[in-house]
C-alpha cells in the first residue's frame, strides 16, 4: 500500500490571501450599490438547500426548458452498456461515479473521503510521473505525464468483471496555530492512502493530488470574463514588488487545436467549460465524446479494454451541448447582510489582510459572451483566475501545463457562506482538509504568508467580523 508523503498532498486553499498595508486599507461604512447582486442580473434570491441549483434569474422561460434538459443529463445516472437506455449507456469500464451530481452534490462542494467506509465519491486523486527530456510535445497537449498503468486519474470504481484501480482513504495528523491573543486553533494535515490496487504497484515516482469537487455556480460568467481583463492582473515577475506574482496558465484547447488561457480546474488546466465537462465525462465516468474520444483504459488494463462500449461517441454532441448550457447558467445566489456593520467591518479587514490582491472582487463580463444573459454583467466572484505560488507547505509537487507543483488558481468565493446550507458540511480547501473557514485561512502560505500573519494578529472580534463577511458572500 503506497503512502505518499504529505508534500504531495498539501493542496491549495479555498481562499488565497495576499499582502497590502493597513494604511492603504479602505474603510467600508455602507454596501456598494448593487453589491448584493454577485452575478448582476443573473443573480437569484435564494439561500436554502437549492440555492446552487437554479437557472440564471434573467434566463427566459423557453430557455429554462433547455436548462431542465441539461439538468437531467447532469443529475441522472449513466448505465453500463449495452442497455435499453442507449442515450445514457457506456459507463466505465473504470469510473469514479455514475452521475455528475454525485460529485457536485446539489451543484455544490464535495468533501474528502473518510478513513473508512464507501468509495471516495465527490473527490478524486490525480496521478502523474515526472517529465523526462523529450516529452515536451506531450506536455504541451496534455499538461502532465500520466502514471504508466493507472493514467492521470485514479478510478476507484468499475463495472462487473473489471477490477477497480484502487481505494482512496485519508488520515489526518493534528497540528496547532496560535493567534497573537493566545487563542489556539487545531488544524488537520492529511495523508493520502491508496490500497487494493487492481493492476499492480504504482510507479515508484508517482505523484498524487487529492481534489474535492468545487461548486458549479457562476461558471458561465467566469468564462465570459474577457481574457484581457484576466491578463491585465497578471504580474509574474512581481514588478510592483507587492509579493504577489499571479500568472496565467496556458493550456491545450481540443476544439481549436491551439494553446489558450486556462480558467477552470484547481490549477486552471482547462480553457473552456465545454472541455471541462468533456474531461469530467471522460475521466470521472469513462464516457467518450467527439471532443475527447477513445478510452481512459491503459494498455496494461486488458479487462477494461475488452469491455463493451456504449457507442462512438458515448456522449453525443447534443447531450454535451445540453450539459454545457446547464453548467453555463447555474446561477449565483445573492449575498446576505451586505449592510450589516459586522459584515462591513469584516470587509475592511479582508482588504487589510490583502485578500483582494488575489481574490479580485469584481469584473464586467464581455458584451459578446456565449449566452446573452451572461453578457455585460458586473459580477463579484472574488477571484483573479490566475496561478499563485502558495509555497512548499501547500505544494503537491505535481505540475499541470505551466502551473508548477507550488501554484494554484485562485478559487472564487461567491456562495461560500452557503456551503453548510447546501451541502451539510463546511469542508474547505482543495482537498477538504479545513473544517471551517478559519482553518482554511490558517493554511495559507507562500505568496499569502504575509496576509496570514496579519490575520493571526486579529483579535476575536476581528476574526468574527472577517468570517461574517466571508459567510455573507
Amino acid at each position: 500500500m503506497p503512502r505518499p508523503t504529505t508534500g504531495f498532498l498539501l493542496l491549495p486553499l479555498a481562499l488565497l490571501l495576499a499582502a497590502c498595508t493597513a494604511e492603504d486599507t479602505p474603510r467600508f461604512t455602507a454596501a456598494e450599490p448593487g453589491e448584493h447582486l454577485s452575478a448582476g442580473a443573473a443573480t437569484v434570491n435564494k439561500s436554502d438547500q437549492n440555492a446552487f441549483s437554479l437557472p440564471s434569474a434573467n434566463l427566459p422561460p423557453l430557455r429554462r426548458l433547455d436548462f431542465g434538459v441539461g439538468n437531467s443529463f447532469f443529475r441522472n445516472p449513466w448505465v453500463i452498456a449495452p442497455a435499453t437506455t442507449d442515450a445514457r449507456d457506456g459507463l466505465g469500464p473504470l469510473f469514479n461515479t455514475n452521475a455528475c451530481q454525485n460529485c457536485h452534490i446539489k451543484d455544490g462542494r464535495g468533501h474528502p473521503p473518510g478513513s473508512r467506509g464507501d468509495n471516495a465519491v465527490s473527490s478524486l486523486v490525480r496521478l502523474s510521473i515526472p517529465a523526462q527530456q523529450g516529452q515536451e510535445a506531450w506536455l504541451a497537449r496534455h499538461g502532465v505525464i500520466p502514471e504508466p498503468v493507472y493514467g492521470a486519474q485514479l478510478q476507484d470504481m468499475a463495472i462487473p468483471g473489471v477490477a477497480a484501480e484502487g481505494r482512496v482513504r485519508v488520515q489526518y495528523q493534528s497540528e496547532f496555530v496560535t493567534f497573537k491573543d493566545g487563542t489556539r486553533i487545531g488544524l488537520q494535515r492529511p495523508t493520502l492512502e491508496i490500497d487494493q490496487l487492481g493492476y499492480g504497484p504504482l510507479h515508484p515516482d508517482a505523484q498524487f493530488s487529492l481534489r474535492v469537487a468545487p461548486p458549479m455556480i457562476g461558471l458561465g460568467l467566469l468564462e465570459a470574463i474577457p481574457e484581457a481583463a484576466i491578463l491585465a492582473q497578471a504580474d509574474p515577475d512581481d514588478r510592483d514588488s507587492d509579493g504577489i506574482s499571479g500568472r496565467a496558465n496556458q493550456v491545450w484547447d481540443h476544439a481549436s487545436q491551439s494553446t489558450r488561457l486556462g480558467r477552470f480546474g484547481w490549477k486552471a488546466g482547462q480553457p473552456s467549460l465545454n472541455q471541462q465537462n468533456a474531461d469530467a465525462f471522460f475521466n470521472d465516468m469513462g464516457l467518450s465524446s467527439n471532443l475527447l474520444a477513445g478510452t481512459s483504459c491503459s494498455a496494461a488494463q486488458t479487462d477494461c479494454r475488452a469491455a463493451p462500449e456504449g457507442g462512438v461517441p458515448e456522449v453525443s454532441d447534443h447531450i454535451l451541448a445540453q450539459v454545457l448550457f446547464y453548467t453555463r447558467n447555474l446561477a449565483v445566489p445573492a449575498r446576505r447582510n451586505v449592510d450589516d456593520p459586522q459584515v462591513l467591518a469584516g470587509k475592511s479587514l479582508f482588504h487589510q489582510a490583502g485578500c483582494q490582491a488575489c481574490h479580485t472582487p469584481s469584473f464586467t463580463t464581455a458584451a459578446d459572451a456565449a449566452e446573452p444573459e451572461l453578457a455585460s454583467q458586473l459580477i463579484r466572484p472574488y477571484t483573479d483566475l490566475l496561478l499563485h505560488d502558495m509555497g512548499d507547505g501547500l505544494a503537491d509537487n505535481r505540475g499541470e501545463f505551466l502551473a508548477s507543483g507550488r501554484e494554484w488558481r485562485t478559487p472564487p468565493l461567491w456562495g461560500i457562506g452557503l456551503t453548510e446550507t447546501v451541502n451539510g458540511h463546511t469542508r474547505f480547501l482543495h482537498d477538504g482538509r479545513a473544517r471551517n473557514l478559519l482553518e482554511a485561512i490558517l493554511w495559507h502560505g507562500g505568496e499569502a504568508e504575509a496576509s496570514r500573519e496579519r490575520v493571526l494578529a486579529f483579535d476575536a472580534a476581528q476574526r468574527d467580523a472577517l468570517l461574517a463577511f466571508l459567510n455573507s458572500l
